[in-house]
């Protein structure tokens, strides 16, 4: 028989990727997240985590720093993104990439330069160790707000705004009430691509504050240092249930945004 090769041949190299880096990985934490150290079926590491005071503590102090990040963010990425979308103002594309450009540094680099710069003026983990890594994080993951806001004002309906101007509206309500509303699915994929990764972060964390502040991803990262592979499974087990909330939360949304072109 002569073989034909196919189209759907193609998608063989994804399907070796994809059960490789995320099939795997994703079996094997659930599989030390409901096991002892025996490899037996066990909710040990569940019963710990659920008890122990302080990975309470942890997660509270996660959701606090990443709703701060995505606040701060949101707060300077939004009349940012306006800026650079508006022809009227950016009428060069330099602007953009210079936004762009940092996302191309190594992220361990960009986190060591940043503490190099608040240890100059004397901002370090040991005296401020929150705001340094607040600091950190927004310069870290503003980037990931400004590309899904940009994106999206580009396709602002602007003849619905000037209906609204020619209907008395003046430019704050036609701001609040045309703009914003339009930009809604820019501000959730900001959002999305915001709060979980910095709860999830821990290289910002560890070294801004200088081991004083510690996330979910901090953790994650010490019980696996300690071989405690079973609770630091439970913990990002626990994060991916966080991160598929999201993502079924958001669903609507994601789909409203690719009719109307995509993010990106």
């Amino acid at each position: 028989m002569k073989f034909r090769f196919q189209r759907k041949y193609f998608s063989i190299p994804y399907i070796i990727f994809l059960s490789l880096f995320v099939v795997i990985p994703i079996g094997l934490i659930i599989y030390y997240a409901f096991s002892d150290s025996t490899g037996m079926l066990s909710i040990e590491a569940a019963r710990k985590f659920f008890s122990d005071t302080t990975k309470l503590d942890v997660i509270l102090v996660s959701l606090f720093v990443a709703i701060q990040t995505t606040l701060i963010c949101l707060l300077i990425g939004y009349p940012l993104a306006y800026f650079l979308a508006s022809k009227k103002y950016n009428k060069n594309a330099v602007l953009i990439m210079l936004f762009i450009m940092p996302m191309w540094i190594n992220f361990v680099l960009r986190t060591t330069a940043t503490r190099d710069i608040l240890f100059a003026i004397n901002l370090t983990g040991g005296n401020s160790p929150y705001l340094a890594t607040l600091i950190g994080m927004v310069y870290n993951y503003l980037p990931f707000v400004i590309l899904p806001l940009y994106t999206t004002m580009l396709k602002l309906d602007h003849s619905q705004m000037e209906a609204a101007a020619d209907l008395g509206a003046n430019p704050a309500q036609v701001f609040i009430k045309s703009v914003i509303p339009q930009s809604v699915p820019g501000i959730i994929s900001a959002i999305t691509m915001t709060l979980v990764p910095v709860m999830s972060s821990y290289v910002i964390s560890d070294a801004l504050s200088e081991g004083n502040v510690t996330l979910i991803g901090n953790s994650i990262y010490i019980n696996f240092a300690n071989y405690q592979w079973n609770n630091g499974s439970f913990t990002a087990f626990v994060l991916l249930i966080v991160v598929l909330v999201s993502m079924f939360m958001t669903r609507n949304v994601n789909k409203q945004e690719n009719a109307r072109g995509g993010l990106w």
